[in-house]
């Protein structure tokens, strides 16, 4: 069985990456019987995984939108006073900013995105997105690309 702990890495404590591990096994369990044979076990795995990983990200967001905060995010806020209260507002301005600018992309550039920050390779992209592996890092490139012009574009107007 391939492996599903690529998306659960990025979780910041213990807890939260075991009851992510349990999203994944679940939503694998529920999407089984779905599972006919037209792409390899693997990458329907992380095909499963991945939409997993995208749903508990919208669902952080709506979350953070309300300004909501976890448990875990309070335990977590003693060790971020460690920034300086200017170079963390930057950085989470930044941050937010591109996260926007990726959720805005079109669905399959945003997915190709996604996945390549997530740090998989162009032949797994190629067969989760349908792309052929030849142009994925051609797509990368542009989209790159497109995101570092809107971004600093953003940050001319804010001026």
């Amino acid at each position: 069985m391939p492996s599903t702990d690529w998306p659960v890495r990025m979780r910041p404590t213990q807890i939260l990456r075991c009851d992510f591990m349990q999203d994944i096994h679940l939503a694998l369990w529920r999407s089984f019987a779905n599972f006919d044979g037209r792409c390899s076990l693997r990458t329907w795995v992380y095909r499963v995984a991945h939409n997993a990983a995208a749903s508990h990200v919208m669902q952080q967001q709506r979350m953070k939108k309300r300004n909501f905060v976890t448990l875990d995010e309070l335990e977590n806020l003693p060790d971020q006073a460690q920034e300086t209260a200017d170079s963390a507002a930057d950085r989470g301005k930044a941050l937010e900013r591109l996260s926007l600018l990726i959720q805005r992309l079109d669905p399959l550039d945003r997915q190709v995105m996604v996945l390549y920050l997530e740090g998989m390779q162009a032949d797994m992209i190629s067969e989760i997105t349908g792309i052929s592996s030849g142009n994925v890092p051609m797509k990368i490139h542009r989209i790159k690309n497109v995101l570092g012009r809107r971004f600093y574009q953003g940050a001319n107007h804010g001026k």
